[in-house]
């Protein structure tokens, strides 16, 4: 099964991926990890890449592709951040035909509640927000280390990156749509509930 979760920044798709990759065990494949990863390593790639990301616009098609160029898994993954834009989109579909996209929906207002909310932990990378708030304030549950906010996690960014999603990927809906093979989940239900909705939509392609 190959999948593909969609959804605005902030819309919860990167949780939801990791929790599906758990109890389906597939691969999670996230450009978004991968991008940070090249900018904290300081790679060629993710020095182009960091202008683009620091500004909150999508890093462009080309970098994607050869962030990709590795080739994906033959099945069972679930590709998240990618495709953002028709062309790539219409790439992807050179290379494999996915079997179902979950577009992940959320309302701006409730996207700009959680970026201002969330801090991530300095050591092990753990994520806390206005779902999942921490059991003390700045301090990580899980390692007792600092928790910190990320410096693209404000207002004015946020609402630059769901302006260009909606000019660049939203087109992506009745592309898939076309395909028949696109579902909408809600997700602004509790994480476990959007899981569970996610897991039915898969079985009925399967």
């Amino acid at each position: 099964m190959k999948i593909v979760l969609l959804g605005k920044p902030m819309s919860g798709k990167g949780t939801q991926a990791k929790l599906l990759t758990k109890r389906l065990n597939y691969q999670h494949i996230s450009t978004g990890d991968l991008l940070r990863n090249e900018v904290k390593n300081e790679s060629d790639l993710g020095k182009e890449a960091k202008e683009f990301m620091e500004k909150g616009l999508l890093v462009p098609d080309e970098l994607i592709i050869r962030l990709l160029a590795k080739g994906l898994p033959e099945d069972n993954f679930i590709l998240d951040g990618f495709p953002r834009t028709i062309v790539q989109a219409e790439k992807l579909n050179e290379i494999q035909t996915m079997n179902i996209v979950v577009d992940v929906f959320c309302s701006d207002e409730i996207i700009e509640k959680r970026t201002v909310k969330r801090r991530m932990c300095k050591s092990c990378g753990a994520i806390y927000g206005l779902d999942v708030p921490p059991k003390e304030d700045d301090v990580c549950d899980g390692c007792a280390s600092e928790l910190y906010q990320r410096p693209d996690d404000n207002l004015e960014t946020i609402r630059n990156r769901l302006k260009v999603y909606e000019e660049q990927t939203s087109p992506l809906v009745d592309f898939y749509k076309e395909m028949g093979i696109y579902t909408q989940v809600n997700g602004e239900k509790p994480i476990q509930e959007i899981v569970e909705e996610i897991l039915k939509e898969i079985e009925k392609v399967k």
